[in-house]
């Protein structure tokens, strides 16, 4: 019997998991991008794959014209953020990169 229940997921205040509105993917996207730019400055190897992954949440995981802008940015400047960052870190090790 319990293989025929469904299991539902809520979001806060009890609402369920319907798909977002516009202006929740809007909102999305700008944190990403906010937070790829404060990634420039700060914790880029962390800022960085989080405004990619508010990005791509933001274009609903798929690639197609009339994408909203904040959630473009927020995944290429989430890219360069991070590729950044990681060269950084390989730079600053002391075999230059090397194990």
């Amino acid at each position: 019997m319990a293989a025929n229940r469904r299991l539902t997921a809520y979001r806060r205040g009890g609402q369920s998991m319907a798909p977002r509105t516009a202006q929740e993917r809007q909102t999305i996207g700008i944190v990403g991008a906010v937070g790829a730019v404060a990634g420039f400055f700060v914790l880029s190897v962390l800022l960085g794959p989080l405004a990619m992954v508010c990005g791509w949440v933001a274009m609903r995981g798929r690639w197609r014209d009339g994408q909203p802008l904040p959630a473009l940015i927020a995944l290429s400047l989430g890219a360069i953020d991070t590729l950044l960052g990681l060269l950084w870190l390989a730079g600053s090790t002391p075999g230059g990169g090397v194990w």
